[in-house]
């Protein structure tokens, strides 16, 4: 600190972008705990650079920020390797001008973290960089120590692979909403045909207990039988109580038990109905759910 008690110029820079690398780390792990872990160790090595020789301070901090969100990612995917039950994102409970950004809610929802999951690690750091953050080649190169050319390859073959695999198409907040509570009502009522009406013939439902709270240790797909499952559990759902939330950017579900979130229920809407259910249970996975993240690009 200086004698007028601003931070010193290095500090100052850190916390005017710290959101946008978050976001930055955030939707290359899947992560917010990592992201904050990445976080950390960008601070350390940007305290270390002389500021006299950063022309710019924004790219350069992403640079930082990538390299270590892409040593952490190799090293994350060998423990997914190892993990119980399906692997599903770490939730956040967003700030509301984020739905408002609809290319940034469609890149951090849960859907879009999951499509991006199949990418390489540099491959999606190039996707993440280019396409949401819009960054140009050569600063995306500096970044993943490739030249601007071979950058170019990699986001068009990451931009083709996420195509092929992202939401038909992008569902409004309305629409999405309109699914959410007409889900919602079906599940607390034992609606099996409500849910067989909202609910596409070949959707999928991943539940993430981590080992440690009880969940689908693989996916189940089919209306039918997902429809069957959840009226199953009907009695215990309709106990508990079951609010609407921003989630990612988009309304989900958040269910708590002795006032302490017990699951996350976000969804994937393609042409009005829903096609993904995914059930995050994993204690370690819920504490960015007690308090609103901000994200930015």
């Amino acid at each position: 600190m200086s004698d007028d008690h601003r931070p010193d110029p290095a500090t100052e820079a850190f916390v005017t972008h710290r959101n946008l690398l978050f976001t930055v780390a955030y939707e290359m792990l899947g992560s917010a705990a990592d992201a904050e872990d990445v976080l950390q160790e960008t601070w350390l090595r940007w305290m270390g650079v002389d500021l006299d020789t950063v022309r710019d301070q924004r790219a350069y901090l992403v640079q930082i920020t990538t390299r270590q969100a892409l040593s952490r990612l190799r090293t994350l995917g060998r423990r997914r390797e190892s993990y119980v039950g399906s692997w599903l994102p770490e939730p956040l409970l967003t700030t509301p001008d984020v739905a408002e950004d609809i290319e940034l809610a469609e890149n951090v929802s849960m859907a879009m973290l999951l499509v991006l999951e199949t990418l390489a690690p540099t491959e999606r750091a190039v996707f993440v960089l280019r396409e949401v953050f819009a960054l140009e080649y050569d600063e995306i190169a500096a970044a993943v120590d490739k030249t601007p050319a071979a950058v170019r390859q990699i986001a068009h073959r990451a931009r083709a692979h996420i195509a092929a695999r992202r939401p038909r198409g992008l569902p409004s907040q309305a629409e999405t909403q309109g699914a959410l509570e007409a889900f919602q009502r079906a599940v607390q009522t034992g609606d099996m045909q409500g849910l067989l009406d909202i609910l596409a013939p070949d959707v999928v439902l991943l539940g993430d207990g981590g080992g440690i709270k009880q969940a689908l240790l693989r996916p189940v797909s089919g209306a039918s039988r997902i429809a069957r499952l959840l009226t199953v559990q009907q009695t215990r759902m309709a106990a508990l109580p079951m609010e609407p939330a921003l989630v990612n950017g988009y309304p989900a579900l958040v269910l708590r038990e002795g006032g302490e979130v017990d699951t996350v229920i976000a969804l994937r809407i393609d042409d009005g109905l829903i096609t993904g259910l995914y059930a995050v249970r994993n204690p370690e996975k819920l504490s960015h759910m007690d308090f609103e993240t901000t994200l930015h690009r």
